[in-house]
């Protein structure tokens, strides 16, 4: 799997979270979130600062087991005028736990993939960040772009999470739902550099995996990589092409199938 640089990955996620902040706080916190409508802002802005927090201790206390994965959480304040400088705090704590020298010490990696426990959860917090942030954008009424190569890590790392052994134990009626026999999926970016913006997915009885790259697809879905990340976590539609720029091309159904069985790892 290829990484996103770590220092942009750190800057992103201060980044989007100073976004997440002003559009929650545009938004309003009994607002509810469109694109999770169990949440109100509250619980939006609640989740991303507590997250943050978590992962944080995490790499702090340099955990290698599930059972050592810390079980208390950070309290958002009442007064939505104190949520800015609150998640400023959790970004920064979260980003700072993620020194270059951090990166590849022993951590406990939920993915179970090739890549070190702290740049899965690098890529993790990440996610979290900017799903989230634009679920606030949009219930503020607000844009929000999300950079390609950004998108592109995250678009990665849910496919890295759908195919796990930890998805398989945690979801498992949706890892069973998406074995096959033998169909394969691709998404394909147009806006990233040297074909790091190709995924490949193939249905296996024992279960999908996927890898970077090219193949004979039964289908393809085609867009800017934030699209494709925005419609694989199910926050757009994946039939409004000329809003989203989003091209089906082939089995139509299986991607439909896909996307109804694979709850996004931040819901």
């Amino acid at each position: 799997m290829s990484e996103l640089n770590a220092e942009h990955a750190r800057r992103a996620i201060i980044e989007h979270t100073r976004r997440l902040g002003e559009s929650a706080a545009a938004a309003g916190p009994v607002a509810v979130v469109p694109t999770t409508p169990e949440w109100t802002i509250a619980d939006l802005v609640e989740h991303v600062g507590q997250t943050q927090h978590w992962t944080a201790q995490i790499i702090e206390d340099r955990v290698t087991d599930f059972a050592q994965l810390p079980t208390g959480t950070a309290a958002a304040p009442a007064d939505p005028g104190q949520w800015v400088t609150w998640l400023s705090g959790s970004a920064d704590r979260v980003a700072n736990a993620f020194s270059d020298g951090a990166l590849d010490v022993p951590v406990l990696n939920a993915a179970g993939d090739d890549r070190s426990g702290a740049r899965f959860w690098l890529s993790n917090v990440l996610n979290e960040t900017v799903v989230h942030g634009f679920d606030a954008a949009n219930a503020a009424g607000q844009a929000d772009d999300i950079d390609a190569d950004v998108a592109a890590e995250l678009v990665s790392h849910h496919l890295a999470m759908l195919t796990s052994p930890t998805w398989e134990t945690q979801r498992p009626g949706s890892a069973h739902a998406i074995r096959g026999t033998g169909q394969t999926l691709q998404w394909l970016a147009t806006d990233t550099a040297d074909g790091a913006g190709a995924w490949f997915v193939e249905r296996r009885p024992d279960g999908a995996a996927w890898r970077a790259g090219t193949g004979r697809a039964d289908v393809t879905v085609t867009g800017t990589a934030g699209s494709l990340l925005l419609t694989l976590t199910r926050r757009i539609p994946l039939t409004d092409v000329e809003t989203t720029g989003v091209r089906v091309d082939g089995d139509a159904d299986l991607i439909r199938h896909w996307l109804e069985n694979t709850a996004h790892i931040a819901d």
